[in-house]
């Protein structure tokens, strides 16, 4: 009898979620709007239980949206200032989501997430928590990791270099750093070796201008006892830095203690690709441009480009007569840098009357 009841009580939930599900398909998910922080494809997991509640699950696919999002536009410094960022202020900055892909496991419950972040609303928040957020720009490098051991007077390049061996075994998603580890080389190493003496002074031209990629880390691990000092040589488009790192009490070939090591060289990093990427939404400079109102393909290459330059905070038509259509635009940087964003999204301005014209 206990069972049939259990029973009759399982079916209940099953046509309830069911029907949760059509509803929320037809009505909870609206079009990704302009000027949005997008998050997708996060997954989402809950036991299916009696007392199985989807809008907790919901919650929790904003909250793990949020996370995401953070985790990719601030240092970690800063997430650190809003990583608990209360629900109701997180659904305020959200403008839509989508579920897809629900189906059920071993009793448990699995959706995936897609969540655009209105990103007016974002940069504001970001703004009144004294952050400067950053373009989610992901950026290809190339790494070479040097280990160093002091006592036994030998370098490690590829063979029994285990930061080497080590460095890509654990990639976050939320991380914009592809690192490309260099290929086993003999000359390679011998161009290495015949400079082990003064290997920090050592630029490594000769070996990176085979990969036919710009950026760089030169990552030289000298290794004392359980002491470690990093020293990382970092080219980031045009900006360069050199810098030191100390570990004590550590055991490299203990694997926690190398991935701790391993990661926290990997959050300074995005660190510092961050900073170099910054918005400063301090900056709010308003711009007026006007396009032919018969020039239906221009009006949609604008608004293409506007919806997709990370430094636009926010534009909308400010005025339209038979001649021209007239857009008023928040720009989070320079005259130049805007110019400059528009001719890469082959949209091309002059100076007209006081105004800007797309031609």
């Amino acid at each position: 009898m206990q069972i049939k009841k259990k029973l009759n009580s399982l079916i209940k939930v099953y046509i309830y979620f069911f029907s949760y599900i059509l509803f929320t398909n037809i009505i909870l998910f609206t079009p990704a709007v302009a000027n949005s922080f997008i998050v997708s494809d996060l997954e989402i997991s809950e036991p299916f239980e009696l007392n199985f509640n989807k809008e907790k699950v919901i919650d929790k696919g904003f909250k793990q949206a949020f996370n995401e999002l953070i985790s990719k536009i601030t240092t970690s410094g800063d997430k650190k200032k809003i990583e608990n960022t209360k629900l109701k202020t997180i659904k305020g900055l959200i403008d839509s989501f989508r579920m897809s892909n629900e189906r059920f496991i071993s009793n448990n419950y699995y959706v995936n997430f897609d969540v655009n972040f209105n990103k007016k609303n974002t940069l504001d928040f970001m703004e009144k928590n004294n952050i400067f957020p950053s373009i989610p720009q992901e950026k290809k490098l190339l790494l070479l990791p040097i280990l160093v051991d002091l006592q036994k007077d030998k370098i490690f390049l590829f063979d029994k270099n285990i930061f080497y061996e080590n460095w890509n075994s654990n990639i976050q998603k939320s991380h914009l750093l592809n690192y490309l580890l260099l290929n086993e080389d003999i000359e390679d190493i011998e161009f290495i070796l015949q400079n082990k003496n003064s290997i920090e002074d050592y630029s490594f031209k000769e070996i990176i201008k085979k990969y036919d990629i710009n950026d760089f880390i030169i990552t030289i691990i000298y290794k004392n006892n359980n002491n470690l000092r990093v020293l990382s040589k970092v080219q980031f488009s045009k900006s360069y830095k050199i810098y030191n790192t100390t570990y004590n009490n550590i055991d490299i070939y203990n694997q926690l203690d190398l991935d701790k090591i391993i990661n926290s060289l990997k959050t300074s990093y995005e660190n510092y690709w961050k900073n170099i990427n910054q918005i400063n939404t301090s900056i709010k400079l308003p711009l007026t441009l006007f396009v032919n109102a018969k020039e239906h393909t221009k009006i949609t290459e604008l608004e293409n480009a506007l919806k997709t330059i990370d430094l636009v905070s926010t534009y909308d038509v400010s005025r339209i007569n038979n001649k021209k259509i007239f857009y008023k635009i928040i720009y989070n940087g320079s005259p130049n840098q805007f110019l400059n964003d528009l001719k890469n999204k082959n949209v091309i301005v002059i100076s007209q009357n006081q105004f800007w014209e797309v031609q």
